[in-house]
């Protein structure tokens, strides 16, 4: 197979001389660098790449071709190669200049580019490869060939399978689906000599687990309960961003923390390909990989995790509360954090519900985004992860709709989003739309929805390949003890809000984000009264934190390890 394409054009031979220098010198023996200094050149061997069935990894292209913007030529890229990353060169300081700087948001917002590139200077320029680095790795992840990538081979996309892609979807782990009689799927089958049932799940260590549970695959990730381990200073359930953020904060302010997780790390927020306005990530930040790093972060300062595992009770005994798992196993802690988030709601449309996997889907589409190349793929939602996943898609799919119950976009979106779901020209807005029907094809997948205007009531049928469904959403409490105040909807209240409606057992107020059971807070999405956003959640769990400290000075508790230590 061919080595994957690098490919520069610049018409400033000096400047495409400097790119090409630290291509080659950097990449060459894992990747073919092409480079040309004209557009019209650049088409041509463009198009040859694709009618040769050759990848491109990169496409960088200078901010001024032909008198015309180079994002211009980058926005042609992705007809031609989907999963191509799009780098603007730029001048080093020229971040200074308004203009560059509009352009380059601009660029952005119709997903012309990726991002900019500041052109090499100095060899070798490190600046310049952390830059094509990590668009080398996106690119990786696009294609489902990161080294670490699981593979899930079973005989349909549906049942088991699907739920293995979305089990490890929610862990952020990095994984690819094989069709059994695939060549590829084959080969690993064959691999297995046992005659395993399917679905297969295959590690990047070798390890092949046939038709494995949840529980299974958290111990082949190694992110299960520690035995001899089951007393805590601070208990979290859920990994998501609020959960994350409470055990980096616990951890390295010497609690000894476990998160508890029915999935992996993420939660809602690995559904987001691409959030642009998170603080210190001016390229954007998938919520993926926001989930990784948060989790290394929180790994290395000494949290523990146990994946796959459901809290399915907690009670209080004495000074301690206790959390019993869906392993049949308990733990105890001074001090719980609830930040289980919240889920999407079912369409429940039967015809739909029988496609799950098989062309409907329950989360962002950062997994199948890839796959959806040149074909009509649908959204349902109003808020910013609908509008997220539609840009996302945007880069693939033939055409997007976004289909919405509301009036209009501004009801529930951020405007930044609002403005680039506009300005993107293969993405349709269905405003007081819903999906009320719908089928699949001869092979068992998607093919057609029936859309209903909220207006009149008239019925439209469309084709589409692939559905997202990211409707409304409701927090995951009904595990929770009926003394653990809940408000509309469910969400947990906390604060002022369990002392006012007499909620409250003790003389003492509670703190901010305490819930009506002493020494239990809750963050994030699953809070009556959270602002639904990654950042909010973020400060949530670190805020937790900062009340925990508060109890564990006004009880003059210590954190276990310090005890000991001393």
């Amino acid at each position: 197979m061919p080595a994957p394409v690098l490919f520069a054009i610049d018409e400033d031979e000096r400047a495409l001389h400097d790119v090409e220098r630290e291509l080659v010198d950097r990449y060459s023996r894992s990747y073919r660098v092409v480079c040309v200094s004209s557009v019209e050149e650049a088409m041509v061997e463009l198009v040859a790449l694709k009618a040769a069935g050759e990848d491109v990894a990169l496409v960088l292209a200078a901010q001024s071709l032909g008198g015309k913007p180079g994002s211009e030529l980058l926005g042609k890229v992705r007809d031609l190669h989907a999963h191509a990353q799009r780098g603007l060169l730029i001048e080093w300081g020229s971040w200074g200049d308004g203009q560059t700087a509009e352009e380059i948001f601009q660029a952005m917002a119709r997903r012309q580019i990726e991002y900019y590139v500041i052109r090499p200077s100095q060899s070798p320029d490190e600046l310049f490869h952390q830059s094509v680095s990590t668009f080398l790795l996106e690119w990786a992840h696009a294609r489902r060939v990161s080294p670490h990538t699981v593979r899930i081979i079973s005989e349909s996309w549906t049942g088991r399978a699907h739920e293995l892609k979305e089990v490890l979807g929610r862990c952020a782990v990095p994984h690819a689906f094989l069709l059994a009689d695939s060549p590829a799927g084959s080969a690993l089958v064959a691999e297995s000599g046992n005659g395993e049932p399917l679905p297969l799940v295959v590690f990047p260590n070798g390890t092949v687990l046939a038709n494995p549970t949840n529980l299974e695959l958290a111990s082949a990730a190694g992110a299960t309960i520690d035995p001899d381990r089951r007393e805590y200073d601070v208990v979290i359930v859920g990994g998501g961003p609020a959960g994350l953020s409470a055990a980096v904060y616990a951890a390295s302010e010497g609690f000894r923390t476990l998160v508890v997780d029915d999935g992996g790390v993420g939660g809602q927020a690995t559904s987001s390909s691409l959030i642009r306005n998170y603080l210190g990530f001016p390229r954007g930040v998938s919520g993926r990989r926001l989930a990784e790093s948060a989790y290394e972060q929180a790994w290395v300062f000494g949290a523990k995790f146990a994946f796959m595992h459901d809290a399915t009770a907690i009670r209080r005994e004495g000074d301690r509360l206790h959390l019993a798992l869906s392993d049949g196993g308990e733990v105890s802690a001074r001090a719980v954090i609830l930040a289980t988030g919240a889920t999407y709601s079912r369409l429940g449309v039967p015809e739909l519900e029988a496609l799950v996997g098989a062309g409907v889907f329950y989360s962002g589409p950062a997994s199948e985004a890839p796959t959806t190349v040149d074909e009509e793929v649908y959204v349902v939602g109003g808020a910013n992860s609908a509008g997220q996943a539609a840009l996302h898609l945007a880069e693939y799919a033939r055409r997007v709709t976004l289909v919405v119950r509301a009036e209009s976009l501004d009801q529930g979106m951020s405007h930044y989003l609002v403005r680039q779901v506009e300005a993107t020209p293969n993405i349709d807005v269905r405003p007081g739309t819903e999906v009320v029907g719908g089928g699949g094809g001869a092979d068992g997948w998607l093919e057609r929805l029936v859309l209903r205007s909220r207006a009149d009531g008239a019925t439209e049928t469309v084709e589409a390949e692939e559905l997202f469904l990211m409707i409304g959403a409701r927090p995951n409490t009904d595990w929770l003890p009926g003394e653990l105040a809940r408000g509309e909807g469910g969400f947990i209240r906390t604060g002022t809000d369990v002392e006012s409606d007499g909620s409250w057992p003790l003389e003492r107020s509670p703190l901010s984000l305490e819930t009506s059971m002493p020494g239990v807070f809750a963050a994030g999405d699953v809070r009556q009264g959270s602002m639904n956003r990654v950042a909010s959640a973020v400060g949530e769990g670190s805020i937790a934190i900062k009340l925990v400290h508060e109890l564990f000075a006004a009880e003059q508790l210590h954190p276990l390890d310090r005890v000991r230590q001393a």
